[in-house]
């Protein structure tokens, strides 16, 4: 039986009452539960998940998303950040390095195309670009993630990556992700206005 916590109309897990759980509850599963709790224990996630679970306080809807991640590389000691960033986004990673930087943080910094590599190289056919018959350079997030790794980032923050691509950077990276910026350009970057829009004006352009 799978779970459908989307479509839950109890929310137990939001209250001490545990009397009702639906019958495909994911709070049913008592040992994974255990075990996933005494995880936090242990020394590489305590901390961090303490840091980041008192910032959601400290900030809560009063600092944006861009002071919360300054305020958490901060507070967790880090000197030096990683910034993996989409070339469709570089003047806002220039303002994002910018701070980072004033707030007394290293940043080492590598754009998608690094590597400039043709995209048939990798097998994308040339019908298949963005723009057919040019030379399209391939976005390149296992070289982003393993340049970063070579610099030694303790955390690393990812900036406007192509969906799937922001997968990969995040499975090669060693230091823990966080994502700055959800690229999607036909909503100035916002994916949850086609989220707020779905029955409306986007309803012809989501399925």
């Amino acid at each position: 039986m799978y779970y459908t916590c989307a479509g839950c109309a109890v929310r137990a897990c939001s209250n001490e009452e545990k009397e009702n759980l639906p019958k495909n509850c994911p709070m049913r599963d008592r040992e994974l539960m255990d075990e996933a709790f005494a995880a936090y224990a242990l020394p590489e996630n305590h901390d961090f998940y303490v840091t980041a679970s008192e910032l959601e306080a400290l900030g809560y809807c009063q600092w944006p998303r861009l002071k919360e991640t300054i305020e958490l590389c901060l507070r967790m000691g880090y000197k030096r950040v990683g910034l993996a960033f989409c070339r469709g986004l570089r003047k806002e990673a220039a303002v994002v390095d910018s701070l980072l930087r004033r707030a007394g943080l290293e940043v080492v910094s590598v754009i998608c195309k690094t590597g400039g590599i043709d995209k048939t190289k990798v097998g994308i056919a040339p019908d298949r670009k963005v723009h057919p018959g040019e030379f399209e350079p391939m976005c390149n997030p296992i070289a982003q993630a393993k340049l970063l790794n070579a610099q030694n980032t303790q955390f690393n923050i990812a900036l406007g990556l192509c969906v799937g691509h922001d997968s990969m950077f995040y499975k090669y990276s060693d230091a823990l992700v966080t994502t700055l910026v959800a690229k999607d350009r036909v909503t100035g970057h916002n994916p949850a206005a086609a989220i707020y829009c779905a029955e409306g004006y986007f309803k012809d352009r989501i399925l």
